[in-house]
């Protein structure tokens, strides 16, 4: 029977570049000339570490970061803001987790979107993926489109086609 998978991935290499990228425009403007600003991406983790003096500092590099993402056409929304801590001295640090695989909610949203569909296909839960499976091909690309078209606060694509 014909499948795909609805996975979320974030290509390592790519989101490194992203992240160099912005270091390297932080390091370059004129409001952070004289900064102790910091950004460093851990790779086995998927954490990216801000270290910086003061709040606005901290939004311009988030800015930054998303916006060289996006020109790397990479999906803003696999990134996790958590709180910003307040580090020794004058200096706030804040961790950026990087989202990999669908979680348990947004994989129950995906399968209760394509069940509410009405298509004929079986879509199923396996660990971190959706695993979609039906009769006909046209009924998967009808769920492609289907997801392609909802926001499900999390970037999807979609592999391992079988015909």
């Amino acid at each position: 029977m014909p499948s795909f998978d609805i996975v979320s991935k974030v290509d390592a290499q790519t989101l490194d570049n992203a992240i160099n990228n912005a270091k390297k425009e932080i390091l370059n403007r004129f409001d952070f000339n004289g900064s102790k600003s910091t950004i460093d991406l851990d790779k086995k983790t998927n954490v990216v570490t801000i270290f910086t003096e003061d709040d606005m500092r901290l939004k311009a590099i988030e800015g930054s970061i998303i916006s060289r993402m996006m020109k790397q056409n990479l999906d803003p929304k696999s990134l996790d803001f958590g709180k910003e801590i307040i580090a020794s001295g004058n200096m706030i640090r804040k961790e950026i987790t990087v989202k990999e695989g669908l979680d348990k909610e947004a994989a129950k949203k995906v399968v209760a979107k394509i069940k509410s569909s009405g298509l004929k296909v079986q879509p199923a839960i396996m660990d971190d993926q959706v695993r979609v499976t039906a009769k006909k091909i046209d009924d998967l690309q009808a769920v492609i489109s289907l997801c392609r078209g909802e926001d499900f606060d999390q970037p999807l694509q979609f592999i391992n086609m079988r015909a």
